[in-house]
């Protein structure tokens, strides 16, 4: 089986990182994906993509072949926000028993409350062929990407500042002194862009999802992955095996 691929996607909060992620796994139709592509279909066709459950791209693995790991944090739960689905909620002391532990594949301390994700689920969804995506701050990034180098990073931008601080008013969620601090935290967090593979400016959304698509999509035909999968016609049309 093909393993799964790591992707690390970080941003400041505000950013939408989380919703272009959600909105990427629930992308999971071809006559959407052809539909942003510009790409005519007839009426068969439509009816397949209607049924189909996959986008496939380059004869590799489905597009929609997703998780988004879910971290563990010591964080109070919010009213809209369910245990096991948003995030693992546990105590402090059991977070720090886990890092005794050396149960996490990165961890991190953001606002007083520990954030960390669990290594051994991630390594079962990406043996499983599973791509797994770490929505993570920089220091996480960091600490992957020492532990799997071969993990792709994705950094999303608001289009300005003024819209990241207008963003993080109208969620209605933090009070004007957190708000503050996300806005001060946010500085430092974009200055590490310049550390990812991947960088995307989340002005318009759905221009912002194609352009995470298109990453998806164009890592799925590296010459890496494909050779992999067509290893026996690659031999058989140009008489040696895929190089390493």
């Amino acid at each position: 089986m093909t393993q799964g691929t790591l992707y690390i996607v970080s941003a400041p909060s505000g950013a939408g990182k989380s919703s272009l992620v959600q909105a990427l796994l629930q992308t999971q139709s071809l006559d959407t994906f052809a539909r942003d592509l510009g790409v005519a279909q007839s009426d068969d066709e439509q009816q397949k993509a209607q049924t189909s459950a996959k986008i496939v791209v380059g004869g590799s693995r489905p597009l929609c072949n997703m998780k988004v790991s879910i971290s563990h944090t010591t964080r109070a739960k919010r009213a809209e926000e369910k245990h096991g689905e948003h995030y693992f909620f546990i105590s402090e002391k059991d977070f720090c028993q886990m890092i005794d532990n050396d149960a996490f594949l990165e961890w991190a301390k953001v606002f007083g409350n520990y954030y960390g994700t669990a290594a051994a689920v991630v390594e079962q969804n990406l043996s499983n062929g599973i791509d797994v995506f770490l929505d993570i701050d920089w220091q996480g990034a960091r600490n992957v990407r020492l532990k799997k180098p071969e993990a792709r990073s994705i950094f999303i931008l608001p289009p300005s500042e003024e819209e990241l601080y207008r963003r993080l008013r109208q969620r209605a969620q933090d009070s004007e002194e957190i708000i503050a601090k996300r806005m001060a935290q946010a500085v430092s967090e974009m200055s590490h862009c310049v550390e990812y593979d991947y960088l995307i400016v989340n002005d318009k959304f759905d221009v912002a999802l194609s352009d995470l698509r298109a990453i998806i999509c164009a890592d799925k035909l590296h010459l890496n992955r494909q050779k992999e999968h067509y290893a026996t016609l690659i031999e058989k049309l140009t008489g040696r095996e895929p190089r390493q």
